[in-house]
């Protein structure tokens, strides 16, 4: 019978299959981004949105080449719920899979997945190297720059604003403000 990984049960999985830091930390990011909309869209179901943002890169440090292909293969061998696996993989719509994001909360990963590392680099550039003092206009500067972060696709973003029916500033102030409730914890 499948079922649904907690978040600390999602992380241990993680590490079974990444070894890497940064990829490590991206998880756990995405996951905490993904708690902090889930507590206001869908308040009853945090850990299965947390669970959700902690897989979503499962199989990205061994099989790039396979994204969101090999980890609905590994997570089908754990007898992880289908929902769960739909979802992580929706996020590689258009990029790796035809798998197209269906609920709110798959909307959301795609969006944020990309937002995560491009709101990250635009911290890092900073004195403080934090979100704690981000402001939307730093990141929308940075985001017109093509050449920055460049591995962070702003089309995936914006189609990611767009399922979701909202502004990209909109996003962008959420997106910050869900990643500075992860300090001190967790700096970028």
């Amino acid at each position: 019978m499948s079922y649904i990984p907690t978040p600390e049960q999602a992380y241990e999985i993680l590490k079974e299959y990444n070894k890497d830091d940064f990829h490590l930390k991206h998880g756990r990011i995405v996951a905490g981004v993904m708690e902090y909309f889930a507590k206001e869209y869908d308040s009853e179901n945090t850990a299965y949105w947390k669970t959700v943002g902690m897989l979503h890169d499962l199989d990205f440090e061994l099989y790039p080449e396979e994204h969101c292909k090999k980890s609905q293969e590994i997570m089908k061998e754990l007898d992880i719920e289908e929902s769960i696996i739909h979802a992580t993989a929706s996020h590689g719509y258009l990029l790796t899979v035809d798998i197209q994001p269906e609920r709110y909360m798959e909307k959301v990963l795609y969006a944020v997945d990309e937002l995560t590392g491009l709101i990250g680099a635009v911290a890092l550039m900073r004195p403080s190297k934090s979100v704690s003092d981000l402001e939307v206009k730093s990141v929308m500067k940075k985001y017109k720059a093509a050449n920055f972060a460049a591995g962070c696709s702003r089309d995936v973003i914006n189609r990611g604003a767009e399922m979701m029916g909202m502004e990209l500033p909109e996003l962008i102030d959420k997106t910050i403000h869900a990643m500075r409730s992860l300090i001190p914890e967790m700096e970028i």
